[in-house]
């Protein structure tokens, strides 16, 4: 059976092929002792809500009741499906955050400036702009209804006072301009000051138009569209460390763009067969190097990783390294293509590393071999024997992302249950932590959680049946350089802050 990329279900967007049935296989393992990670423990900076109208929840003594409705905070039924959170992401110094929602929208958190009365203020995040990046769209040649949900967000640094960002849905991306504007110009000789024009009869001197102060306005203009260059959805955007190009990555292709020109891009990646009903594979992600712009990485659902070099070719589908870890035959199940999928890759800051995320586990490669990974974590491996339940209720398509920490010391992930993880590269310790409502107290500090998976439960563990599958941790974000978090929770924001900091 061929699941074709162009489905708009995300089963056969994920995958290219699946194998005749057979029984699922493989026992649970225990999981690794949880007593923390890092020195120090993490706390709840501030949760933020993004619905509709954006209202921020500062988790201080001290909230705002002009910014929220606390019966609007608490009724989940608010919540509806255009507000669930879809991308996370810093920006290059960490003092802006955005996200974007399946609604279309951007909302851009700015980070408080340090207080000297007030100095543990310094990690929250204030609603600094909202727009709406993308509509929802018909494609009338195909039948084709085109979401408006924003797949990726990705920054450029910071060149002068304004911000520029790129945000693509299924078929388009955009680049925004977000700007500050605190004067406006008064005394013009062809408009009155209510903006019409006036009679040139009436117009007997001439004046010079002078800035007067206003209130801080924050204005996000599009200053480029870039669209009809794929036919299938794009998963990934990544900007070239020349930060003159950018490339897009859809089911069966990568296209590389000029941030001048709008109406041109180049195909460097294409793996769309003659015939479809061969094709075996989907590209699921695709980032460039952060240091050489003539690198980058594109992962598939074949679990497979590979490095091109821009200089070999003007098609980049000979790879130059192809990362692959050979299959355990004694693991082998109906399910082992499926769950091998890659969900997400990464470079490390460094460019040394590879960081991918496939269902079950979280995976470092050195670029310098390709046979195996140098270090794998698991996840969520008390899901094993779960795995025919996850495969009827879909949720073994999800795709979880995964982050580095600015030193490549720590790598972070999502699980179920609004559970994230994080995993110690150096000391080997992992620990589970969860956003939630419940949790949401001030400046609380966040307790490992653990999974009980059989036999006799402790008083702080939570059954592995008791998991609650709808609430997922598929988005998260790491501070450039800070021990800060951003983790998304459906259509709710959790920042937190490593305590020690």
């Amino acid at each position: 059976m061929v699941l074709q990329p162009s489905e708009r279900h995300h089963r056969d967007r994920s995958h290219g092929r699946l194998g005749p049935w057979c029984s699922p296989s493989g026992s649970p393992a225990p999981l690794s002792s949880e007593t923390g990670c890092g020195e120090g423990s993490w706390i709840l900076v501030c949760r933020l809500l993004v619905p509709t109208q954006v209202s921020l929840l500062s988790m201080e003594e001290d909230i705002d009741t002009r910014k929220i409705n606390s019966s609007f905070l608490r009724d989940h039924s608010y919540a509806t499906e255009a507000d669930i959170i879809s991308t996370v992401e810093f920006n290059h110094t960490g003092e802006l955050l955005a996200t974007g929602d399946k609604g279309g929208r951007v909302v851009i958190f700015q980070r408080e400036q340090e207080s000297k009365n007030q100095v543990h203020r310094r990690g929250e995040y204030n609603v600094y702009s909202t727009f709406q990046s993308h509509e929802p769209e018909f494609d009338y040649l195909k039948s084709l209804e085109i979401e408006e949900k924003i797949n990726k967000i990705r920054w450029l640094p910071q060149q002068n006072a304004a911000y520029f960002l790129l945000s693509t849905n299924d078929k388009t991306v955009k680049l925004w301009k977000v700007s500050e504007r605190d004067k406006r110009p008064e005394g013009y000789n062809l408009k009155d000051e209510e903006g019409r024009l006036r009679d040139p009869a009436t117009i007997t001197t001439l004046r010079v138009p002078v800035l007067r102060p206003m209130d801080l306005m924050v204005e996000a203009t599009p200053r480029r569209v870039f669209a009809n260059a794929h036919t299938y959805h794009i998963n990934s955007i990544s900007v070239n460390s020349d930060y003159e190009t950018y490339m897009s990555a859809d089911d069966l292709r990568i296209n590389l763009w000029n941030f001048e020109i709008t109406n041109q891009s180049f195909n460097i990646v294409d793996i769309k067969p003659a015939n479809m009903e061969e094709l075996t594979e989907v590209i699921t992600a695709a980032e460039f190097h952060p240091h050489h712009c003539n690198s980058f990485v594109y992962s598939s659902s074949k679990g497979t990783i590979r490095l091109c070099d821009m200089r070999a070719s003007a098609l980049c589908d000979r790879h130059s390294k192809f990362f692959e870890e050979p299959e355990d035959p004694s693991n082998r199940s109906f399910f082992s293509e499926i769950i091998s999928s890659i969900s997400d890759v990464k470079f490390s800051h460094s460019g040394r590393y590879i960081m991918t995320r496939d269902y079950l586990t979280v995976k470092v490669w050195d670029l310098n071999m390709e046979n195996r990974p140098i270090e794998t974590y698991q996840v969520h491996d008390y899901l094993r024997s779960k795995l025919c339940s996850l495969y009827e209720n879909d949720c073994i398509f999800d795709k979880f992302e995964c982050v580095w920490n600015g030193s490549d010391s720590v790598i972070m992930t999502g699980s179920y249950n609004n559970f994230f993880r994080m995993f110690d590269r150096n000391t080997k310790r992992d620990v589970t932590l969860e956003a939630s409502r419940e949790n949401s107290k001030p400046r609380a500090i966040l307790k490992p959680r653990k999974v009980c998976v059989g036999g006799k439960r402790r008083k702080d563990e939570i059954s592995v049946d008791s998991l609650d599958f709808s609430k997922k941790i598929l988005h998260t974000a790491w501070h450039p350089s800070e021990n800060i978090i951003a983790v998304a929770a459906t259509n709710n924001l959790y920042i937190f802050q490593d305590k020690v900091n």
